[in-house]
């Protein structure tokens, strides 16, 4: 496909998305679910077509050398299929957000002020691996009354392709605009270059995938962008933190799925604390397969971690790899995260309310928990059904964006025929 086509192909996608968004304004509630919902019974009837297609996409990846990571990402597991439902129901199920009124002002001459939420229009998705953000993403756009453009990675475009058209015949089902959500059909990359120039047409692009991805959009964008960067995760084991727990949490929070970008990534551990938690957890996360890099004193508790470098306290491996730094104070963990961390999420495990108060109030990410691993950072566990992506902006989103990230608002006043004087 020449570039002229591909570009042409776009401005079709835009107009057809630009007309979609403003027949979905009007969309009620009941239809939007009754979509969701006949596409969660589709996704169940068509299981063994939508593996089919991904085993296609998994062996070219394969043969093309994609990392374990990315390939976990790119698998549409049982597991997956059901969960991909499952968020489709639950979508559907939430409260829908659009005409939603808030907190009504009433002024001296009486006039009533108001904020009613309206979708953002029409959204562009980019994102790479992942085909269960094909469905995820169509959910959420589709609930909060937004049209979608999709755009996945070329290697899951037959997955991608096959998941359209489970989002179709949903849409079809409920009497919605068959264009509320479109599935970029080339894996050309100059389809990505128009899509993030159409701002006629385009109101938002999310980008989800790697730091070059991210960095190309911040660079060549034209329309603005909810992003995050990399999820450079900490777990902080605090000295007032409980052995066992800590145990559980931090082995949790690296090995439960190395691929997800709320994987810890890097641990920092409380010197008065070390010698009680670091060498049998770093024992249990190297024989589960993790490479350990650590500062000089995490080598003296752990002789077979390898040195850490800057790098490393920067690095999102996605992968069998941790950092490790033991740290003197609660301030040290703070400071070390502002100055390594990347907003995404970090966690602190501690018995002393104190500590975590300071912790939540002063680590400056879009999620930090307590006594929690940080691979929670999903909007699935977060109750939103699912999630557009994880956004590490400070606007117009932060966190897991779901419905109401999904959303805008409009100032709505309502009188009775006063007149200014």
């Amino acid at each position: 496909m020449s570039t002229q086509t591909v570009e042409q192909a776009m401005l079709a996608l835009g107009e057809n998305a630009r007309r979609a968004a403003r027949e979905m304004m009007r969309a009620t509630g009941a239809a939007k679910a009754r979509a969701l919902t006949a596409m969660a019974e589709a996704i169940a009837e068509n299981r063994d077509t939508l593996k089919a297609a991904n085993e296609q996409d998994l062996e070219a990846a394969r043969a093309n050398g994609l990392s374990p990571a990315l390939l976990d990402r790119l698998t549409l597991s049982e597991r997956t299929l059901t969960l991909m439902a499952e968020g489709l129901r639950q979508v559907a199920a939430l409260p829908d957000p659009v005409g939603s009124i808030g907190p009504t002002t009433v002024r001296p001459n009486g006039m009533r002020v108001a904020q009613m939420r309206v979708p953002l229009g029409v959204i562009g998705i980019i994102y790479e691996s992942r085909p269960n953000v094909t469905i995820d993403a169509a959910a959420l756009c589709l609930k909060s009354g937004n049209a979608a453009i999709l755009r996945g990675g070329s290697e899951a475009l037959r997955s991608n392709l096959a998941l359209a058209r489970i989002v179709r015949q949903g849409l079809e089902t409920a009497g919605l605009p068959e264009h509320a959500v479109q599935v970029v059909d080339t894996a050309d990359r100059a389809a990505v270059g128009k899509l993030i120039t159409m701002t006629e047409y385009i109101d938002v692009i999310v980008p989800r995938g790697g730091k070059s991805l991210i960095q190309r959009m911040s660079a060549e964008a034209r329309v603005p962008l909810i992003k995050h960067l990399d999820g450079n995760c900490h777990v902080y084991i605090d000295a007032d933190a409980d052995p066992e727990k800590a145990h559980a949490i931090a082995f949790n929070a690296k090995t439960y799925r190395y691929g997800v970008c709320g994987s810890m990534e890097t641990m920092l551990v409380h010197e008065g604390i070390a010698n009680a938690v670091l060498p049998r957890l770093a024992e249990a996360l190297i024989a589960h397969g993790v490479e350990l890099r650590g500062c000089p004193r995490t080598q003296a508790l752990v002789p077979a971690a390898r040195p850490a470098t800057d790098a490393d306290w920067a690095e999102e491996y996605l992968g069998p790899i941790l950092a490790v730094r033991i740290v003197d104070t609660l301030d040290d963990a703070i400071a070390h995260i502002a100055r390594w961390g990347s907003g995404h999420t970090d966690a602190i495990v501690t018995e002393n309310l104190g500590a975590a108060q300071r912790f939540q109030r002063e680590v400056d990410s879009s999620s930090v928990y307590v006594n929690l691993p940080t691979v929670f950072a999903d909007g699935y566990e977060y109750g939103l059904g699912s999630e557009i992506g994880i956004s590490t902006n400070r606007l117009h989103a932060r966190g897991p964006v779901g419905l109401e990230g999904l959303t805008t608002y409009k100032w709505v006043l309502t009188g009775e025929g006063q007149l200014r004087g």
